[in-house]
């Protein structure tokens, strides 16, 4: 039985979502990466080694022969095995017309045939790893381009679809393409951005900004219960995107759940930085940052500690903040809570393929002349990497079935880009990526060599089974990196989705109890067990054994501190 299309904007929105990732806009585009270097090598390799090509070659001619006969079999009544294993999950083809119309049929046979003989040639190459990966990228992405599912006559979804709408889709896909051509450089537009407005629909948990500096406001939620816990929570998001990911929408907001849990949570709202910004550190970052709002929770509220949750970068920063202070003897963090958080780089997924070090020396080269890296000129890089679901899937619905762009809030803050300070940004790809000092304990930040071991804070990690920007695998380093007890939890969902992941049927998460982690991620899973429910449930009873006894609210800033405003403040507009 053929798996049903996708073609509602709301399944086309929550694919595309479950692949994203805020770390596309760190990378520069293709050519800084040397895909086409790359590819060019590997054909040149493959021309000067005949051998693999010719076999390649042959085995292609050996499936176009068997595709024919086997269509004309098929088309006769008789069941066969098509010569070209067809990928389950791959949803382009899962009209019932690419099995059933033997035209069809061999259409698809044939690029799959065609697929496959471009990636023999590519992969008998015989280059370096790090060319060879990129080579193999820039050979799906060509191949993905070809698929017959993104042009007119060989997508039998959209022929019907056409046929149906007595060729209104047509006309409506045409306006489409033209209006992304004039108005989104020539890309397919992945959400309808205007369903959504910050303030309005997004970023709504009731806060108020508390304190502001030239790098980050401060906000404080209003208490949603009578009784909170006595220790504050500080939300500590990425700079590379826009903070209200954590804040995303009612009932989708990891902040709204921690209030209504009980818990007084701050959270850094980052400002957008111009060029004027560029020299702006990691250093900075780490003062100006969290330190800084330590001090000011700590002031309004009169906690002695302060628990902090931290996501993707913002999950690095968190973990450094609490080893820098506790190595100046400071013990003021008293749990940490990190999300799809990567502290050990040396297994960096599928983004290691834009962080060699060739590829990291000239992107300081062009950040060095504009200041900053344009989150938009980036935005391209991680579509790239996921090009079915993130460009071809919105070239088919938007362009050739002619429907609207969907609306849905994980992508409209997806395309609320940030730019990257030069300074900092140089330093982040060449000292954790490249050179992977944090968890080798070299990296200096704000004067000191961090150590991670330090930190003795119980921890919580949740780390996503799809995530293919921090592998989960990655991610489970932690537990050997930190001397507190660590709760790892595994969830379902993405880089994204699985962090904005509220309760409901499809959520999943995995946990293995006891105080000590194996010492592989192997090892911790075939003993996790697997629970229905949302992880958010499971950490929320997690922070209550941790956070202190109830006590009333605190006051809405202070003296010293006074209320600047309402949420979400003003840096989440710039």
């Amino acid at each position: 039985m053929a798996e049903e299309l996708p073609t509602s904007p709301l399944d086309v929105a929550e694919r595309a979502a479950s692949v994203l990732g805020p770390e596309s806009d760190l990378f520069e585009d293709l050519d800084a990466a040397g895909f086409g270097e790359a590819l060019t090598r590997a054909v040149a390799a493959s021309l000067a080694r005949p051998v693999g090509p010719a076999g390649a070659a042959l085995r292609l001619m050996g499936d176009l022969t068997r595709i024919p006969l086997v269509a004309a079999t098929r088309w006769l009544g008789t069941e066969a095995e098509p010569p070209l294993p067809v990928d389950a999950k791959d949803r382009r083809f899962a009209d019932p017309a690419w099995s059933a119309s033997p035209a069809y049929f061999t259409v698809r046979q044939t690029y799959l045939a065609a697929c496959r003989f471009a990636r023999d040639v590519v992969g008998t190459a015989g280059l370096d790893d790090d060319t060879a990966r990129k080579a193999a990228m820039a050979t799906d992405l060509l191949l993905d381009a070809l698929a017959p599912t993104n042009f007119l006559l060989t997508n039998p979804a959209a022929l019907k679809r056409a046929y149906d709408t007595a060729g209104a889709s047509l006309a409506k896909g045409l306006r489409n393409f033209v209006d992304d051509l004039v108005n989104n450089e020539g890309r397919p537009r992945q959400v309808d951005a205007a369903a959504f407005q910050v303030g309005r629909d997004l970023a709504i948990t009731p806060s108020r900004v508390v304190y502001r500096n030239d790098l980050m406001e401060l906000l404080q939620y209003e208490p949603q219960t009578e009784q909170v816990r006595a220790t504050p929570l500080l939300c500590s998001p990425p700079w590379i995107n826009k903070y209200y990911v954590m804040d995303l929408s009612p009932g989708r907001s990891f902040i709204e759940w921690a209030v209504q849990h009980g818990r007084t949570v701050f959270a850094i709202s980052y400002r957008n930085p111009s060029a004027e910004m560029s020299g702006v550190s990691m250093d900075d970052y780490l003062v100006h940052g969290p330190h800084t709002a330590l001090d000011v929770i700590q002031e309004i509220t009169g906690a002695e500690t302060i628990d902090m949750a931290g996501l993707c970068l913002g999950g690095a920063l968190t973990a450094i903040t609490d080893a820098y202070l506790r190595q100046a003897g400071e013990s003021r963090i008293g749990t940490l809570t990190l999300l799809n958080t990567m502290l050990d780089y040396s297994e960096p997924g599928a983004l290691g393929t834009f962080t060699d070090r060739r590829t990291v020396d000239r992107l300081e080269r062009k950040m060095r002349r504009s200041g900053v890296l344009e989150g938009r000129s980036m935005a391209g890089t991680f579509d790239v990497l996921r090009a079915n679901d993130l460009i071809f899937n919105y070239v088919v619905s938007n362009w050739l079935m002619g429907q609207d762009p969907p609306a849905f809030d994980i992508l409209s803050w997806n395309a609320d880009s940030t730019r990257m300070p030069a300074a900092m940004h140089a330093f982040y790809l060449r000292n954790f990526y490249v050179e992977n000092k944090l968890a080798a304990g070299t990296l200096q930040v704000g004067g000191r060599v961090i150590d991670l071991s330090a930190i003795k804070s119980p921890t919580y990690v949740v780390s996503a089974i799809n995530d293919h920007i921090v592998p989960w695998e990655a991610s489970y380093k932690t537990t050997g990196l930190v001397s507190g007890t660590v709760r790892f939890v595994l969830s379902s969902g993405g880089h994204i989705a699985g962090i904005v992941n509220p309760p409901g049927p499809k959520a999943w998460y995995q946990v293995a109890e006891g105080e000590q982690a194996p010492p592989t991620a192997a090892a911790w899973r075939s003993g996790a067990e697997r629970r229905s429910g949302s992880w958010w449930d499971d950490w929320a009873r997690w922070s209550d054994e941790h956070s202190g006894p109830l006590q009333n609210p605190p006051a809405m800033g202070s003296t010293t501190h006074p209320v600047l405003g309402d949420g979400p403040g003003t840096y989440i507009l710039t």
